[in-house]
């Protein structure tokens, strides 16, 4: 018998070709996420799961025949790693493919509330009166200014070389240094997490999930960023504690945010949706054909080649 392959939401034709190549292929035919008993449901005798961001699995109601979980993310905050490696399970994810696509938003986003981009398209769309002046919707210019990054990985490199092109100048912190000689080409310098906030423009979040990165941006750290500062947030929405971050903005103790992700999704804090200094988006950062064709794609290679003896692409090791 042809090993069950569950899907459990809808991913590009050229993945499901491959995947049907390998085994039999069951898709959700709910068109949202799945419920933690419609999930488990679907993946019941599965060999093989490609699962999303949002799915959470749970390893202990898993069958003996599942052999491999592949996570359309780069993040596996979703997934129980260790869980699933005891019980023998290979979990895989996509990192590389969509560094360029998320990092490119980040950089929209940064330059769309510090320039008040949609606070601009939204009053012409509502045709409000108006009339060019040197003083009319000032925004705040990017050059000279001091960029910090939290988590210089992938996309983090990806996000600061963009900055470079605009004149800012790179801190960074995170779980450890870069090699030096990342540092030199992207003039990066390295900071303890309170001097970065304390004395970053701009600060731009792209660490990983981990129990120490949630709600590491709350209210003490929001305190202690500058007046004058704004935050992107394009990694996972729990690093963010939104309520804390509706206060900031609404005391004035930062001067906008930006975000593409929230802790609740697709829910988010209604406080920021009524500031004309927040920028929102609904989870882009991968949003591009080909990137998610490749995240996809990726994903099921990952499923095809554990289910074909020959070891996993990219596995997320406990």
């Amino acid at each position: 018998m042809r090993p069950k392959i569950a899907v459990t939401r809808r991913i590009p034709d050229e993945a499901m070709r491959v995947l049907a190549e390998a085994g039999e292929v069951v898709v959700s035919p709910e068109d949202r996420p799945l419920t933690p008993d419609e999930l488990h449901e679907l993946i019941q005798g599965a060999s093989a799961v490609v699962s999303m961001a949002f799915d959470r699995i749970d390893p202990a109601k898993i069958g003996q025949e599942l052999r491999v979980v592949s996570n359309v993310a780069v993040g596996y905050d979703n997934l129980d790693v260790p869980g699933f490696a005891e019980r023998g399970v290979i979990v895989t994810n996509t990192p590389g493919v969509l560094t360029d696509a998320t990092a490119d938003l980040a950089f929209g986003l940064l330059l769309a509330v510090t320039r008040r981009l949609g606070e601009g398209e939204r009053l012409l769309r509502a045709k409000q009166p108006w009339s060019f002046h040197l003083g009319f919707m000032l925004g705040t210019g990017l050059q000279g200014k001091t960029l910090g990054i939290v988590g210089l990985g992938q996309i983090g490199q990806a996000f600061a070389k963009r900055a470079l092109a605009f004149g800012l100048r790179i801190v960074y912190s995170g779980r450890s240094r870069v090699a030096p000689e990342i540092e030199e080409a992207l003039g990066a310098k390295y900071l303890p997490f309170d001097e970065l906030i304390a004395s970053s423009d701009f600060v731009s979040l792209h660490c990983p999930l981990t129990p120490s990165t949630r709600h590491l941006i709350d209210a003490d750290v929001l305190r202690a960023m500058k007046p004058s500062a704004y935050l992107v947030n394009t990694t996972r929405g729990p690093v963010v504690d939104e309520p804390a971050l509706a206060d900031a903005l609404l005391a004035g103790e930062i001067a906008g945010a930006a975000l593409d992700v929230f802790e609740k999704e697709p829910e988010v804090e209604p406080r920021l949706l009524e500031l004309d200094n927040v920028v929102v988006m609904p989870h882009l950062g991968s949003a591009t054909v080909e990137t998610r064709t490749e995240m996809a794609l990726l994903a099921a290679r990952n499923a095809v080649s554990v289910l074909a003896g020959n070891g996993p692409i990219t596995e997320v090791r406990p």
